[in-house]
């Protein structure tokens, strides 16, 4: 027991004065304003920098102006569906991602058995096609 306990005294000698200590004042009003500064001042600074929507929108081209307006009230009914989905999608128990890829699996398999059965339907049109002509061969043939 006494050989841990000099082995701990003769270790922890040189941080003997900082073990139980703490900073100046000075140094903890210092840090406090750091960060009051860091806090508070980035994000007044991103917003003093940040240009506004008129601002941006006038630094565009006419071409762009133009189109812009054209394409808002389209964009604007994109982004409100895209949020109608989103709320759908947190309604279930799952997680929004598995929702959403739920869904497109849907409408991936909706679309292939819309296409099968396209498909399927003019295949049945080229095979009964092909029947009536070989019934029309066969009646012209025995006819011979």
């Amino acid at each position: 027991m006494k050989l841990n306990a000099d082995f701990t005294q003769q270790h922890l000698a040189p941080f003997k004065s900082h073990i139980h200590t703490m900073p100046p004042a000075q140094t903890w009003l210092k840090m406090t304003a750091a960060g009051i500064g860091i806090c508070i001042g980035g994000p007044a600074l991103v917003q003093y920098l940040r240009p506004s929507d008129k601002e941006l929108f006038d630094r565009y081209s006419p071409d762009i102006q133009q189109r812009s307006l054209e394409e808002g009230p389209r964009r604007a009914q994109e982004f409100d569906d895209y949020v109608n989905r989103l709320k759908e999608w947190s309604k279930s128990d799952k997680s929004i991602w598995i929702a959403a890829q739920e869904q497109h699996r849907q409408k991936q398999e909706t679309a292939q058995a819309q296409a099968q059965q396209a498909q399927g339907t003019s295949e049945s049109e080229r095979n009964a096609a092909a029947q009536r002509e070989e019934m029309r061969k066969e009646l012209l043939g025995s006819g011979k």
